[in-house]
């Protein structure tokens, strides 16, 4: 029986692979983009109700808001030149920021964007405010999420498609998806972001950041605020998050590229 199985789910592997748009990479896509933002809007609004979400005229909110706008055109304005618009097909982009002490931020598929009031204490500015939203957005558009989410199916659920995960599992199921996107207090229950996810989203939340007017050589002092943030005890972020020496080389390699989109507003 388990051999039969494991030939099941190899076979779910091999044929649930993708081209990334962006990136150029296969990945496992089990999920389609579609019921993905689907589910967004309906975990977005849940956690919007249970927690306290800032009105937009606090000036952290503000700020979150307009970062997040000047990115989000810089994604778009990215995508139309590279000839991929469909990527950003069903975004319908919202900013908020939650009243919380945690160290925490992220981008659901579909433009759902979240900050916490705790990570202001590390970014300490604008910009590097601009940094995490541009990494965290990579992070979305480069259907990292969907890649985590199809192997939580794969690990977790035997390969099962998501409407019958739903139908059958729904707890777990939506479980797995706020794990895929770093939501919630087990952020750790399941593998972090890859090595490779996390270098996509470095290189390509540099470029989207400096698109939006902000200088993405803010990254470097950023990411050494937030590794040292806490001493023995990091931010949840970076559970999800690794910054160690190879980022910090990888930044510096692709801050050449990233500063030729930038243009200072």
């Amino acid at each position: 029986m388990k051999k039969w199985t494991l030939i099941l789910l190899s076979f779910i592997i091999t044929v649930g692979c993708a081209t990334n748009l962006l990136t150029g990479r296969r990945q496992l896509r089990l999920v389609s983009e579609s019921e993905l933002q689907m589910m967004a809007v309906e975990q977005y609004r849940i956690f919007i109700t249970e927690h306290n979400v800032l009105d937009s005229g606090n000036d952290k909110a503000a700020m979150v808001n307009r970062v997040g706008n000047r990115i989000a055109n810089a994604v778009t304005n990215y995508y139309n030149d590279q000839g991929k618009s469909e990527i950003l097909e069903g975004y319908n982009w919202e900013f908020n920021t939650v009243e919380s002490e945690e160290v925490n931020a992220w981008a659901m598929p579909g433009g759902k964007v979240m900050v916490y009031t705790g990570l202001f204490a590390i970014t300490q500015n604008e910009t590097a405010l601009a940094i995490v939203l541009g990494h965290e957005i990579a992070h979305a558009v480069a259907n990292h999420g969907s890649e985590r989410m199809s192997q939580a199916l794969v690990q977790q659920l035997g390969g099962m498609a998501l409407n019958v995960a739903l139908m059958n599992e729904p707890e777990q199921t939506r479980n797995l998806f706020l794990l895929s996107y770093g939501i919630g207090s087990q952020v750790g229950a399941i593998l972090p972001w890859s090595r490779q996810q996390e270098t996509e989203a470095d290189k390509f939340g540099l470029i989207f950041s400096a698109m939006a007017g902000y200088d993405p050589r803010e990254a470097i002092p950023f990411w050494q605020r937030m590794s040292s943030a806490g001493g023995a005890s990091p931010p949840e972020f970076l559970s999800t998050h690794p910054a160690d020496e190879t980022r910090m080389e990888n930044l510096k390699e692709f801050m050449p590229e990233a500063l030729k989109y930038y243009s200072p507003q």
